[in-house]
């Protein structure tokens, strides 16, 4: 079962969460469309979840070119 971490002041997404065994980032947007991004060891969901960074451009930088879909859980 994920783990669904709020995320507060960002615009882009309103949840994340990350299973290590399986090195994938799951990411809830406003909309309530959740989507995962695989090929994530733990150095790029530091990286995405750092303190100050934007979680947009990391989107849209990074994770959009790793194997990705929408979650349905």
């Amino acid at each position: 079962m994920i783990e669904w971490i709020p995320v507060t002041g960002s615009s882009r997404i309103i949840a994340e969460a990350y299973d290590p065994a399986a090195e994938t980032i799951y990411v809830r947007f406003p909309d309530g469309v959740e989507w995962w991004y695989a090929a994530c060891p733990p150095d790029i969901w530091e990286a995405f979840t750092s303190p100050g960074n934007s979680r947009g451009q990391f989107i849209h930088q990074t994770l959009n070119f790793k194997p990705n879909g929408r979650y349905t859980g």
